[in-house]
């Protein structure tokens, strides 16, 4: 029997490390070899050839960024997701329609393939995706359900849903009801979910909008202040509760008109938390002081009342579940891919602003260290 003690090539040690079973409040550690997590615990004793500790920090796995634009060409909303969103800790991020069916095999070629990051897409409902500068919906012959289902079948899994957004500025001066038709159509030929953006419910009713959708689709924007409000009577719609219980998913995105404190505070105090957090990060946040990061959102779910481990698990097991990729990342299991990241709190409290410009007082998140397949960031 050999009783050598292991080499792993990296020990990772914070403060508080995620488990499956919940948050902890004593040190742990994860151990790694190649691109393999091989032992998690709070004591891993064996050498590794490089070791790193963050004594203040909270080891979690790899971010997944549910709604974002990762793209490196064809979209207008595209970011570099090496460059802007692996390093917030980000390790896999979904793309919010920014290629169609037109533009779909350059998108695998030069987005998805040649990023560390690992991509998904939710293919944009209009062939030309996020291509124009006008509403990508406003021609509805770009809405060709056949192309469409002929992408998503050519994936290889690449391709995780539709994306499809019946605001006006998606959909310019086209029908919503056809754009949301179309939509489900390609969805139901293809057996995928949606990724829906609503309608201003003064123009489109939240009973109308949600009573096609599916168990499984996902609604993003949902934490708005205008034009969509789901607590605009200081409750949650019933409309929108009555679509969670069939089975309806919920996300709550950043971007730079989607995340209210006061509207988020009524959620979470109705019994109404997200699914899931995203950053919805894209080229408009390029120039922005302070810059938006997907762990600053989440502090701001902090400051309006989610608890620690929904907020970490909205951006870590949950969204890999509903990817499919739950069995490779999401946790800090031995056998998972060693896509890690150790988020630290800011030492005095800081002053958190919405979108609309109220604030709260809340501890920042910064993120301290990330790993992709093992590999520091």
């Amino acid at each position: 029997m050999n009783n050598t003690p292991q080499q792993f090539d990296l020990i990772i040690t914070a403060g508080r490390i995620l488990l499956p079973d919940g948050l902890s409040n004593a040190p742990g550690s994860v151990a790694i070899i190649g691109d393999r997590i091989v032992a998690v615990g709070e004591n891993i004793a064996d050498s590794a050839k490089r070791q790193l500790d963050f004594p203040d920090g909270i080891l979690l796995p790899g971010l997944v960024d549910f709604h974002a634009h990762p793209a490196r060409s064809h979209s207008k909303y595209g970011v570099d997701p090496d460059r802007y969103l692996l390093p917030q800790g980000i390790t896999t991020v979904m793309s919010q329609g920014d290629a169609g069916a037109e533009t779909w095999e350059a998108y695998r070629t030069g987005t998805i393939e040649r990023s560390k990051t690992r991509v998904r897409l939710a293919i944009n409902v209009a062939a030309c995706g996020e291509a124009p500068q006008e509403p990508c919906c406003s021609d509805l012959r770009q809405l060709d359900v056949d192309i469409a289902v002929a992408a998503i079948e050519s994936s290889d899994g690449l391709i995780w849903g539709v994306a499809v957004n019946t605001s006006t500025p998606g959909c310019g001066e086209s029908d919503p009801r056809e754009v949301q038709r179309r939509a489900l159509a390609i969805a139901e030929a293809t057996g995928k979910p949606l990724l829906y953006g609503m309608r201003d419910p003064h123009d489109w009713s939240f009973a109308e909008q949600m009573e096609p959708l599916r168990p499984g689709d996902v609604v993003t924007y949902s934490y708005r202040q205008s034009p969509h409000n789901i607590c605009e009577s200081g409750q949650v719609d019933p409309a929108i509760r009555e679509a969670r219980d069939r089975g309806i998913l919920f996300d709550v995105c950043h971007g730079k008109a989607s995340f209210s404190f006061e509207t988020a505070e009524r959620a979470i105090a109705d019994d109404f938390p997200p699914e899931t957090l995203s950053s919805d990060f894209y080229s408009a946040h390029l120039d922005d002081t302070p810059g938006l990061t997907l762990p600053l959102h989440l502090s701001k779910l902090l400051a309006a009342g989610l608890d620690e481990h929904a907020v970490f698990h909205a951006v870590t097991r949950r969204p890999a579940e509903i990817l499919g990729l739950a069995d490779e990342i999401g946790t800090l299991e031995v056998g998972r891919c060693a896509d890690v990241c150790v988020l630290q709190y800011t030492e005095e409290p800081t002053t958190l602003t919405d979108v609309v410009g109220e604030t709260r007082i809340g501890r920042m998140l910064e993120t301290k260290c990330v790993l992709r397949d093992g590999l520091i960031v």
